[in-house]
């Protein structure tokens, strides 16, 4: 009887007085492809084309068909067009993805997949986030985000990328003075579940959300239970939003002014 294979990491499973002298070889390889797992790391450029991961019977450490059995899977170069990342369907992974591309400001977009996803099945990755995604391979659509491990950001600038469509757990930092100022837009994601956040501050090299105002387009859906858009008008103003519900929609978690304030130490006696 030929050798079959595990479905999750094509581990290959010898039969019964199969692959006489090759048991060393084979195990070996085997392990290899479970130290891919547990810690592998591969980095690739997607500047002029999607990923598509490989999981290929067999496959193990060095192997080009074996990228998708890498616990992290870092991207990076500059992007010339949105890009997506696509894994295996009828694999259970878990795998971390490390988005170090330049985006510049071009408002391109990650996305990562199982084959065949569409709509939401399509998760995107927040601009230079690391983040832990999770499939049961069940389904084209099955791609879930478990979580983010590092948060980056992205710079949304008067004059270059307004209007900017944030992803769950963008940062934002918006830019008004850029090119003689001018007003700036974050729409909101258009399909957002519960727990989702977007966040919004005002990191103007002078000047600031007072003088040229962020609107924060509430894309379809409720901003903290009226069908209105927010607008920040406030020099330093912060916001970070938290979709709840059809009815309320987004809540503002938190806003505010800050300020650094220095005081000097009491005099000793």
């Amino acid at each position: 009887m030929a050798s079959t294979y595990s479905s999750d990491l094509q581990l290959e499973l010898i039969a019964t007085g199969e692959k006489a002298g090759l048991w060393g070889t084979i195990t070996n390889n085997n392990l290899q492809i479970l130290e891919l797992s547990a810690s592998g790391y591969f980095t690739v450029s997607i500047a002029a084309a999607d990923l598509t991961l490989n999981l290929d019977n067999g496959s193990a450490l060095g192997d080009s068909t074996a990228t998708g059995k890498n616990l992290m899977i870092e991207v990076t170069g500059t992007l010339a067009g949105n890009r997506v990342i696509t894994m295996p369907t009828g694999a259970e992974r878990v795998f971390i993805v490390k988005d170090s591309t330049t985006r510049s400001n071009s408002n391109y977009t990650i996305g990562v997949q199982n084959v065949g996803g569409s709509g939401t099945g399509i998760v995107p990755v927040p601009v230079g986030s690391t983040c832990v995604f999770y499939t049961d391979g069940t389904t084209a659509n099955s791609m879930k985000l478990a979580g983010i491990l590092n948060q980056g950001n992205v710079q949304v600038q008067t004059g270059t990328n307004t209007p900017y469509t944030a992803v769950h757990g963008d940062v934002v930092f918006g830019e008004t003075s850029n090119g003689g100022g001018g007003t700036i837009q974050v729409t909101l994601p258009a399909s957002p579940s519960g727990g989702d956040t977007v966040t919004v501050m005002d990191a103007s090299l002078s000047g600031g959300f007072a003088s040229n105002n962020c609107t924060v387009d509430r894309n379809g859906s409720p901003i903290q239970g009226a069908a209105s858009n927010l607008t920040l008008s406030t020099n330093n103003q912060a916001v970070t939003l938290v979709y709840t519900n059809a009815t309320k929609g987004w809540q503002k978690q938190s806003t505010n002014s800050y300020c650094l304030l220095y005081t000097s130490p009491s005099p000793r006696d």
